[in-house]
């Protein structure tokens, strides 16, 4: 099973296969565990990880160069790439993606244009990691909330998850339902008609039997859920700051609400957060948002092994 992934490209959270979510989960796991009891691990000496990063980033960025540091590899990194590499040039990331594979054996790339990673994985000889393009993928944010699930419930099937906030743009949001639609979950989607989830997604889900309830009532959804997954409405994807404007804060999580949810409910959340979230709930034992950018280390040292051949 541990050579499926060998040689592949991460694009899309929908392209796994259930015996391929299992060996990232499982060998994730055994990771953790290394480095927990104070091992070291030496899967990705002598090799070369390439991030490319067109748009801001500080989880995914830096627990990607984290991940590969851990495994013993190295890292050369273009921050900014839009303006601090080829590209400001003209450079096509499919050119781009020629390039790389004579500097690096694996690359992440983080880019504003829905389907930009693809493009990249085009070129290049080396397997591609889409860390999010625009509003389409997040397939490696995924992976990590599911693990962040499994840690924290114990289980994923049978779970009712909440995903909340700006689901027409968020891309978290998009490739998690994606996920858990392999896991057995019911869905309640959360947002102001103006940020519903894409008819896309939900139809498609829906023609797989993934039981999904569409409502703009947080409190209803809590209640119902044992995971709400809140996300942060995105100002940077607006192209009328006034209708940003009108939409932000149009949830918050604070204590109030989470005493009137489901008992013993998880709260995550990709972070960064703005106002979703109310710090007075960080102390709240099922706040698992740090715990879970924390779990992105792991994940993705399984995932740049596994697409290496290194494990």
């Amino acid at each position: 099973m541990a050579t499926t992934l060998c040689g592949k490209d991460i694009l899309r959270a929908d392209q796994f296969t259930l015996d391929e979510i299992e060996l990232i989960m499982d060998t994730a796991a055994r990771f953790e565990g290394v480095m927990r009891a104070g091992g070291r691990l030496l899967n990705m000496a002598g090799k070369v990880l390439a991030t490319l990063f067109y748009e801001p980033s500080t989880r995914t960025r830096l627990s990607f160069e984290t991940a590969m540091l851990q495994l013993g590899g190295q890292v050369i990194s273009v921050a900014e790439a839009k303006t601090s590499s080829s590209a400001a040039k003209g450079e096509t990331l499919f050119d781009t993606g020629k390039m790389i594979e004579g500097y690096a054996h694996v690359t992440v790339i983080r880019h504003p244009v829905v389907g930009s990673a693809a493009e990249l994985a085009a070129g290049a000889g080396v397997p591609v990691i889409n860390g999010g393009d625009g509003a389409g993928q997040h397939p490696t944010q995924a992976l990590l909330d599911l693990y962040t699930i499994r840690k924290e419930k114990g289980r994923v099937e049978g779970l009712t998850v909440a995903l909340a906030g700006d689901l027409k743009n968020g891309r978290t949001a998009h490739s998690l339902s994606a996920l858990l639609a392999t896991q057995g979950v019911r869905f309640y989607f959360v947002a102001p008609d103006a940020l519903a989830m894409p008819a896309e997604i939900t139809a498609g889900l829906r023609a797989r039997g993934v039981e999904i309830v569409e409502t703009s009532d947080l409190a209803e959804a809590a209640a119902q859920s044992d995971v709400l997954y809140m996300t942060r409405i995105q100002r940077e994807r607006f192209a009328d700051p006034a209708e940003y404007e009108q939409l932000k804060g149009a949830y918050v999580v604070d204590m109030a609400l989470v005493k009137s949810a489901r008992p013993g409910i998880t709260v995550m959340h990709p972070l960064p957060r703005v106002d979703e979230i109310a710090t007075e709930v960080d102390a709240y034992a099922g706040a698992a948002y740090f715990r879970q950018a924390a779990n992105g280390v792991p994940v993705r040292m399984a995932l740049m092994a596994l697409v290496t051949g290194q494990e």
